[in-house]
C-alpha cells in the first residue's frame, strides 16, 4: 500500500513543480519524436523498439546506434545488439533500409514519415549496457535507442508497455506525463541521459529544503529483495549524505523532473557499476543485500561517489565532453577532477556525514609508488580513457606500468591541493571553496535547453580559477605546471603532519626488486617462474610487463621471460619469496630463459621495500598537537549547519 501511494506521490511532486523551477526551452525544432517499447519475451532478454521520426521531409533518414555513453569515455558498439529490423513509410509501406555504416540505417523513398521497429538483445545490467528478464527491464538509452541525425533537438515522447502481470514500475528521469507509462524528453542529449528501469520495485522519497526555501525531493527506485524498511532505513542514511554533500556547494541544482532518482539495481545476476547522469544515477551492484545495516552502509559507497556527479561532471563539466558526441569516443583533458575529486569526496563525505570511517588518503601512496607517473601526467591520464574505461582490445597492453587511473590520480590530486589550500590559508580556505567557486561561475549557470552545460570549463580556466580563490598566480600556475601537468609528486608527509597524520614506510628491512606477478611453471629443464603473468598467454592468466624503475627491470628481465634459478638453485616460489629477506645492496642472481628458448644471466640489485602507509599520528606513538586536532575536524568534521 506504501509503495504504491509513493509511486502516486512521484507523479504529484512531478506535476507540482512550478514553471519558474525549470529552464525555458526553446521552441522545438519539429514535431516530437516517438518511441513505444514492448517486452514480448524478456525470458529471452531482447525488447522491441518502435520510434517514429515525423516530418523528416524527403531526403534519406540516417538513423543510427550510439558508439558510446554518457560517463564512459571509450568506444562501445551498442549496434551489435540490434538482431531484426523493419522499416515503413507514414502510411505503413514497407520500405528497404541500407548499411552505409555498420551502426546506421539509412531510410529512403519515405513520405516524410519513416517508422522503425527493431528487436534489441540485453543481458548485462550495468550502467553502460542493457538487461532484460523476467524481474527487470535495465536501459541504459545508447545502448537501447536508435535516433536520427539532424533531429537531435527534436523533442521525444516515450511510452514503455510493461507486461501487466510482471507488476513493474518505471523508475527514470525522463519528463512524467499524465499517462502513467508515458514520459518525454526535450531533446537528444536529454533522452540519452536518462537510464530508465522496469521492475516490481521498493520505492522510498523524502525531501531536504534547498538554500532557497523550496524542497529538493529525492527517490530511491530500488530492485531488490529486501522489505520497505530496509530501503526506508538507506533513504534515512542517504537524506543525511545528501545533506552533507550539498554543504559543500551551499545548494542543490535544480532538478529538471522535480526530483532526483537513485535507480539502485541489487539484482545478484547484475554487474557492478555506477554512472552518473544529470537527475538520477544508474547503480548496480550483485549480491548486495539491504537487509542489514552493514549491507545498507556497504551500499553508501558507490551512492556517494555518483550524486557529487550530479555536481562535478553533470553540470560542473570539461569542455571536451560537452555536447556528448554518441558517434565516437569523448576525450577531455580534466577527468583527473571530474572523476578524480569525486573519487576523494565520496568516503571524506560519507565520514563528514558519520557514515563511514575512511580517510580518502590511499590514492597518494599510489601516485608516489606508480611508474605510470614516470610517463604520463594527470591530464595525460585522462586523454587516454578512451583506451582504459573499459576499452575492449585482443591485443596485450602496458597499462599496469605506464597507466594511473585518473580516479587514482585524480584523488591524490585533490587531497594535495585540500591540505595546500588549508596550509596557505591558516584554515580559512579548502577544496570546498574550490568546488563551490567552480559551482557559482560554470555548473550554476543555465542552459534553456535542458541536459546541456552553457558553460564547460577547460584547463586554463581551472588554473585561473585557482588563482583567483588564493589571490596568488604563482600558487596556481606553480600547482598545476608541477602536479596536474607535471609528473612531480606533492610533499604529502608535510602536507598530512598538519592534519596529524604520518606517512612513513611500512616494508620494514624487507629486500625488494619490484612488485611482480610470478607464477610456477614447469620447463625442460625443471621448475621456473613465469614472470608478469598469473598462468602465461597460454595458460590463460593476464600477461603483465615488469614496472619501470625496479630492480628487476634494470636488470633486464621483463613479461615473456621464465625464471629457471635463483642464486643458482631451482626457481621456486618460495625461493622467489625468500628475496625478501635479502638487505638492500645486496644481490640476487638468476638465470633466466627468453620466449625464444635462449638463456641468460643477469644479476639484481635489492633495494629497500618502498612500501608506504599513513596512519594517524596517535598510531605511529605522537601525540596530536591543538593545531593538529583543529584542522582535522576542520577537514573531516560535518558542515551540515
Amino acid at each position: 500500500m506504501r509503495r504504491a501511494v509513493l509511486g502516486v506521490m512521484w507523479m504529484i511532486l512531478a506535476a507540482a513543480v512550478p514553471a519558474a523551477a525549470q529552464p525555458a526551452a526553446p521552441a522545438p525544432a519539429g514535431a516530437p519524436i516517438v518511441y513505444r517499447v514492448t517486452f514480448p519475451e524478456p525470458e529471452h532478454h531482447w525488447l522491441q523498439v518502435e520510434v517514429t521520426f515525423p516530418g523528416v521531409g524527403n531526403q534519406p533518414v540516417q538513423a543510427r546506434m550510439s558508439r558510446s555513453s554518457p560517463g564512459r569515455y571509450a568506444v562501445h558498439e551498442f549496434a551489435k545488439n540490434v538482431f531484426w529490423l523493419e522499416a515503413f513509410d507514414g502510411t505503413g509501406q514497407r520500405l528497404t533500409p541500407t548499411r552505409p555504416d555498420v551502426d546506421v540505417w539509412s531510410v529512403a523513398g519515405h513520405d516524410g514519415t519513416v517508422r522503425i521497429v527493431y528487436k534489441i538483445f540485453g543481458d548485462f545490467a550495468d550502467g553502460t549496457y542493457m538487461g532484460v528478464d523476467t524481474t527487470h527491464a535495465h536501459m541504459n538509452m545508447p545502448a537501447t535507442f536508435m535516433w536520427a541525425s539532424g533531429l537531435e533537438m527534436r523533442p521525444i515522447r516515450i511510452t514503455f508497455a510493461a507486461p501487466p502481470a510482471l507488476n513493474w514500475k518505471i523508475g527514470t528521469q525522463l519528463m512524467p506525463t499524465g499517462e502513467p507509462q508515458t514520459f518525454t524528453a526535450p531533446n537528444l542529449q536529454y533522452f540519452m541521459d536518462s537510464p530508465t528501469e522496469l521492475t516490481d520495485a521498493v520505492v522510498s522519497s523524502f525531501s531536504v529544503p534547498n538554500t532557497d526555501g523550496t524542497p529538493a525531493n529525492f527517490r530511491l527506485f530500488v530492485h531488490t529483495d529486501a522489505s520497505q524498511a530496509d530501503v526506508d532505513a538507506l533513504a534515512v542514511m542517504v537524506r543525511q549524505l545528501v545533506r552533507e554533500q550539498m554543504a559543500v556547494y551551499g545548494e542543490f541544482p535544480k532538478y529538471e523532473p522535480a526530483a532526483y532518482t537513485f535507480l539502485l539495481d541489487y539484482a545478484p545476476w547484475s554487474d557492478g557499476d555506477g554512472m552518473e547522469h544529470r537527475n538520477s544515477t544508474s547503480i548496480s551492484s550483485p549480491g548486495l543485500s539491504l537487509k542489514t545495516e552493514q549491507g545498507r552502509r556497504q551500499a553508501l559507497s558507490t551512492i556517494s561517489h555518483e550524486f557529487f556527479h550530479n555536481w562535478n561532471v553533470e553540470r560542473i563539466r570539461p569542455a571536451g565532453i560537452e555536447p556528448f558526441d554518441f558517434t565516437r569516443e569523448n576525450i577531455t583533458c580534466c577527468l583527473w577532477l571530474a572523476e578524480g575529486f569525486t573519487q576523494y569526496y565520496g568516503p571524506l563525505l560519507l565520514r563528514r556525514a558519520g557514515l563511514g570511517q575512511q580517510v580518502p588518503t590511499g590514492a597518494a601512496i599510489a601516485i608516489m609508488n606508480g611508474s605510470g607517473r614516470e610517463v604520463r601526467s594527470a591530464v595525460q591520464m585522462s586523454e587516454h580513457a578512451a583506451f582504459a574505461d573499459a576499452g575492449v582490445a585482443n591485443d596485450m597492453d602496458d597499462r599496469s606500468r605506464t597507466f594511473i587511473s585518473y580516479y587514482t590520480y585524480g584523488s591524490a590530486i585533490a587531497l594535495a591541493l585540500d591540505l595546500s589550500l588549508r596550509e596557505k590559508s591558516a584554515g580559512k580556505i579548502s577544496l570546498d571553496d574550490f568546488m563551490r567557486r567552480l559551482w557559482q561561475n560554470y555548473g550554476k549557470v543555465p542552459d534553456p535547453r535542458p541536459g546541456y552545460v552553457a558553460k564547460p570549463y577547460t584547463l586554463q580556466n581551472l588554473r585561473d580559477e585557482l588563482a583567483a580563490l588564493t589571490s596568488d598566480r604563482a600558487f596556481a600556475d606553480a600547482f598545476f605546471d608541477k602536479y596536474v601537468e607535471g609528473r612531480d609528486v606533492p610533499d604529502y608527509a608535510r602536507l598530512l603532519a598538519a592534519v596529524g597524520y604520518v606517512l612513513r614506510s611500512n616494508g620494514g628491512d624487507s629486500g625488494w626488486i619490484g612488485n611482480v606477478a610470478v607464477a610456477a611453471v614447469d620447463t625442460p629443464a625443471g621448475p621456473g617462474l613465469s614472470v608478469g603473468t598469473g598462468g602465461g598467454r597460454g595458460g590463460g592468466g593476464r600477461v603483465t610487463p615488469v614496472p619501470f624503475g625496479t630492480p628487476l627491470y634494470a636488470a633486464g628481465v621483463d613479461e615473456g621471460d621464465t625464471i629457471l634459478s635463483i642464486d643458482d638453485a631451482p626457481a621456486t616460489p618460495a625461493g622467489w619469496a625468500a628475496i625478501s629477506r635479502k638487505k638492500p645492496g645486496d644481490s640476487v642472481k638468476l638465470a633466466i630463459r627468453r620466449r625464444d628458448g635462449k638463456t641468460a644471466t643477469t644479476t639484481v640489485t635489492v633495494k629497500a621495500n618502498p612500501s608506504l602507509e599513513i596512519v594517524p599520528a596517535e598510531n605511529a606513538g605522537q601525540t596530536l598537537t591543538d593545531a593538529q586536532r583543529a584542522m582535522r575536524d576542520a577537514w573531516l568534521g560535518t558542515k551540515v549547519k
